[in-house]
């Protein structure tokens, strides 16, 4: 189930060197935040797969939903004059990082094989 989100991940940065496309800059604040929401969202399905609690139905709608609300609080934000977006880079940020050392230590904890 590991590969689920790998082989995503892989894909993507693959579309994204392969496709030339350009952002406008006025779309910037949305595309980073649901960047780091999707990146979030792949590093948390590869430790729940580590830990071996992954499912597939969690990992999609959390993908898109996560994605999809922090592109929307950016755009609140941008509406009301305020840089909402910062919250969800600071939440998402937060959580990406966590998801990495965990899986550091998952990997590092791994038994020695013979």
């Amino acid at each position: 189930m590991i590969l689920i989100p790998i082989l995503g991940l892989g894909i993507g940065i693959a579309i994204g060197l392969f496709l030339n496309v350009s952002i406008p800059p006025q779309y910037s604040n949305y595309l980073s935040v649901a960047v780091l929401a999707a990146l979030d969202s792949v590093f948390g399905g590869i430790r729940a797969a580590m830990e071996h609690h992954f499912d597939s139905k969690v990992f999609l709608s959390g993908f898109f939903f996560n994605a999809l609300l922090a592109a929307f609080l950016a755009y609140i934000g941008e509406q009301l004059g305020v840089s909402l977006y910062w919250a969800a880079v600071f939440a998402f940020g937060v959580r990406l990082f966590q998801n990495i050392a965990t899986i550091r230590r998952l990997i590092m904890s791994r038994p020695k094989k013979a």
